[in-house]
């Protein structure tokens, strides 16, 4: 399993932006082969996915919550995914975590169950 590095979290007024960053330490052919998605999970409530890309490609899937407000991206130079928030919204709340598996490609529905390999996870908070 390749190790997630998350970065980039932390409190924020609602409205305001974060750009969340996801380093994978597996080789590049390891990335390019892989899908890598963030989750998120708010104290009490079930982590879901938020977004997703494949490391060689430029598809893009996103939950209901995340379309029109988050945009996921990639470095493939830098083996780095990103997460741009904007328009953030106290219920945005939670611990986002990055996850990947080496895969032939990324399922529309971001599920748990298509990852093995997990990041520790960044906090995010959403004052009002």
């Amino acid at each position: 399993q390749v190790q997630l590095v998350e970065s980039g979290g932390g409190s924020v007024q609602a409205g305001g932006s974060l750009r969340l960053s996801c380093a994978h330490s597996g080789p590049a052919v390891t990335y390019s082969s892989s899908c890598v998605g963030w989750f998120r999970q708010a104290p009490g409530k079930e982590r879901e996915g938020v977004a997703s890309l494949y490391g060689s490609g430029s598809v893009t899937y996103y939950t209901d919550s995340a379309k029109g407000r988050f945009t996921i991206s990639q470095d493939k130079a830098k083996k780095t995914v990103y997460l741009q928030m904007d328009s953030l919204k106290p219920e945005d709340t939670a611990m986002y975590y990055c996850a990947a598996k080496q895969w032939p490609y990324c399922r529309s529905r971001i599920e748990e169950s298509d990852f093995d390999s997990w990041g520790q996870g960044t906090q995010v908070t959403v004052s009002s």
